[in-house]
């Protein structure tokens, strides 16, 4: 799995790629990772409400 997203240590839009998962009970909770400088983030989403750690 692949998430387009802005990376603030390589200054611009990179291919994230999925680390993890695992299901909460407040939603999906996925470990994001940039495959060129290592930066990472975690999003917790259910039913169209996200939480973003790079926000």
């Amino acid at each position: 799995m692949e998430l387009e997203h802005y990376c603030p240590d390589c200054e611009t839009e990179a291919t994230f790629y999925r680390a993890a998962s695992t299901t909460l009970h407040l939603g999906e909770k996925v470990k994001w990772h940039c495959p060129e400088c290592d930066y990472g983030f975690v999003q917790i989403s259910d039913n169209g409400t996200a939480v973003d750690s790079s926000a």
